[in-house]
């Protein structure tokens, strides 16, 4: 099964995909954000509810959605890791690490698939960044990479934009992932059971049609179980939070010479068994 978040006759939404159409878990929980619906009825409930259901408007065309939305549009937190494969972190200049680098998006920083990504008025240095996400569906403290592939609900493609020179001002990097509109998640979530747990993804960064980054899960540093343990260490893990995984070598900073975006550019990530996230840069007015 797969989940998306949308606009629709100017109201945000969330269904399941059924087909060519949509059914609308939102209309019938009254609840806007998948996030919030994962909090309060379960994964499963969701799940059984799209399933006893017909589709109830197309996904596309003039009854359609109007826009797609970050498919996990309020989540209560989204971890991201930075320096997960080896390539990047050698382009990076970075040494090898004994735990992973986490840092923090904020939920309004998200875009959908298909909406503009923003090159802020207070930089030109905007760089792409594709990832693989992972939405938790069963939240937990403490939880083993044994079992953590129980904790996913499901994976989406993830593009981590990073304002470079806003990340590089001082040591951390907050500023220069948090701007709005600069990380873009979607189009849909693809249901961890759908992909199996000893599923290899392959992910590739296409701009303006030309291959930035190529690589597969299997090249992780620090692969997804070990990412859900040490995370959910330090603090609880709830249904709806999310963890991007990091992104491969080939970034534009630090290609000779830089590739920073461009107003009018297109991004895509795609990544095998989960589609493609699609957007247009755009600079802000």
């Amino acid at each position: 099964m797969q989940f998306l978040s949308f606009i629709r006759n100017q109201t945000p939404g969330f269904g399941a995909l059924a087909g060519d159409g949509i059914v609308d878990l939102s209309a019938r929980l009254d609840i806007r954000d998948l996030g919030q619906a994962l909090r309060q009825h379960g994964a499963d409930a969701l799940r059984e509810l799209a399933q006893r259901h017909g589709p109830d408007f197309p996904l596309s065309g003039a009854d359609g959605i109007a826009a797609y939305r970050p498919v996990v549009a309020d989540p209560g937190k989204i971890f991201c890791v930075g320096l997960n494969y080896h390539a990047h972190r050698v382009e990076a200049g970075r040494a090898e690490t004994g735990n992973p680098t986490i840092f923090l998006r904020l939920a309004d920083s998200q875009t959908g698939h298909e909406q503009p990504l923003v090159i802020p008025r207070e930089s030109t240095q905007v760089d792409y960044e594709g990832e693989i996400a992972i939405v938790i569906g069963q939240g937990g403290r403490r939880i083993a990479a044994e079992h953590a592939f129980r904790h996913i609900l499901g994976f989406a493609c993830y593009n981590d934009g990073s304002v470079r020179d806003w990340q590089a001002h001082t040591t951390q990097w907050a500023p220069g992932k948090n701007f709005p509109d600069t990380g873009a998640f979607g189009p849909t979530l693809v249901e961890a059971r759908d992909i199996g747990e000893d599923q290899v993804l392959t992910l590739q960064t296409r701009l303006n049609g030309e291959v930035m980054q190529h690589a597969d899960t299997s090249m992780l540093i620090f692969p997804i179980p070990e990412l859900i343990a040490y995370v959910s260490t330090f603090t609880a893990l709830q249904p709806g939070d999310v963890i991007v995984t990091g992104t491969p070598g080939g970034v534009g900073f630090k290609r000779q010479p830089p590739r920073f975006l461009q107003h009018g550019d297109r991004v895509e990530v795609e990544v095998s068994g989960l589609g493609t996230l699609a957007n247009t840069v755009r600079r802000e007015a």
